[in-house]
């Protein structure tokens, strides 16, 4: 086997929409089972590209680790036998093919996608990029891409050689609007390193995927949470420290929130208690997908000061949320039976799933909670993915990191 090549440059359940129902071959996805053989992923690459009946514009592929010893061997077989002209992937913990996740198994998952009219552009950065940016107009020279000219960003990073926060500011200044989304490279328990490939090359640090063109791309970032208690204005916050809600102090507004449940939410909520940042205050009335979710880290009952991993700002809502498996599949599935209830003009033709790795059989208790929720509301669509290590989504206009999430891009065209 060739040695890879390090690319180093800079640079509650709702019933589904009855009308949805997706048959068209603009996307194919293929999932296989089992340890690394030349005849099985040459097998699904040919297969999967004569289902789609012309040549893809892109492809999606995600291994378990395993695979890693074979990939310049494997993603070669992919471009040649399925003619990908661009194929991106990472390492991953489980694999998310349609209906199906699964997780610490071998396998690999692969998407095509056919968009005639359509350009994917690859960028790949590492975190010299980060250190060297200097405003809007670096990355949009590096990129070579301006705001105007793309409708939506796939990012894959390998979170152990990339500074996440700081490149999704930057990120956030030079594609305002734009929505970014995708996951952080993971592998199987125990493995210290995770993987980003690009093509025939793994790449160092992060790559984005321009989508440019006759291509609509729509997001569904599910964090898993519900609200509980009241929205109430910061009213005192240094830092990420949040001192006081509505003129309270915030720990005993969290005290209050919290002896309100119920003795099983009680239980449910032990370790499970997160601050909600509102990201648009112009709201009449706050409900999910509205709030930025972000962990308690400290609570001071003696000052009453609330930490979190955000930065809350002075007359910003806040309102403390609760996430159990309970409240992560209803969360989910009312932001599935949304966006399908809201389709036209748009057809997606194909589903990228990046799923916390916290979630899946260890929070729902099952296996592929989170890729037949989307088969429920979203019937044949062709769906892949990957658990991460975290996952990277819009929460208003900007993209954020997050824990816990399902963050699903819808990708298709308006309808002529």
């Amino acid at each position: 086997m060739r040695p890879l090549r390090p690319d180093t440059a800079a640079g509650s359940p709702s019933q589904p929409n009855p009308m949805v129902t997706f048959t068209k071959h603009a996307a194919v996805t293929r999932y296989v089972a089992g340890a690394y053989t030349e005849a099985a992923v040459k097998e699904a690459a040919r297969t999967a590209v004569a289902e789609l009946g012309s040549n893809p514009t892109l492809g999606l592929v995600f291994v378990s680790s395993d695979y890693i010893p074979h990939l310049t061997d494997f993603l070669e077989i992919i471009r040649l036998h399925a003619h990908v002209p661009l194929l991106a992937g990472c390492s991953a913990y489980g694999l998310v093919g349609d209906a199906l996740e699964t997780e610490e198994e071998s396998g690999f998952t692969l998407l095509l996608l056919s968009l005639p009219g359509a350009q994917a552009v690859p960028f790949t950065f590492n975190e010299r990029t980060v250190e060297d940016s200097n405003g809007p107009g670096y990355w949009h020279y590096e990129t070579g891409v301006q705001p105007d000219n793309v409708k939506a960003w796939l990012a894959l990073a390998n979170p152990f050689q990339l500074p996440i926060d700081p490149w999704l500011r930057r990120w956030n200044e030079a594609y305002p609007r734009v929505p970014t989304f995708g996951g952080l490279a993971s592998s199987t328990t125990g493995d210290p390193e995770a993987w980003v490939f690009l093509n025939d090359r793994l790449v160092e640090g992060a790559l984005a995927i321009a989508l440019c063109g006759n291509v609509e791309v729509r997001c569904v970032v599910s964090q898993g949470c519900r609200p509980i208690g009241e929205p109430l204005t910061v009213t005192h916050a240094e830092k990420n420290v949040l001192l006081s809600l509505g003129r309270k102090p915030a720990f005993e507004v969290l005290n209050e929130v919290f002896s309100e449940l119920s003795d099983v939410e009680k239980e449910r909520a032990k370790g499970h208690l997160f601050a909600g940042l509102a990201m648009n205050e112009y709201v009449e009335d706050f409900k999910r997908g509205d709030f930025l979710v972000r962990n308690i880290i400290a609570a001071d009952p003696q000052t009453g000061a609330v930490a979190i991993s955000g930065k809350p700002r002075v007359g910003q809502t806040m309102q403390y949320h609760l996430r159990d498996a309970e409240s992560a599949s209803a969360d989910l599935h009312k932001l599935l039976a949304r966006e399908a209830a809201q389709l036209t003009p748009f057809e997606p033709v194909a589903g990228f799933l990046c799923t916390c790795n916290g979630r899946g059989v260890g929070l729902f208790g099952e296996p592929s909670h989170d890729a037949r929720a989307v088969a429920k509301h979203f019937p044949g669509l062709p769906l892949c993915g990957f658990f991460a290590n975290g996952e990277i989504g819009p929460v208003g206009d900007k993209a954020f990191i997050h824990s816990y999430t399902a963050s699903l891009a819808l990708i298709g065209r308006l309808a002529t």
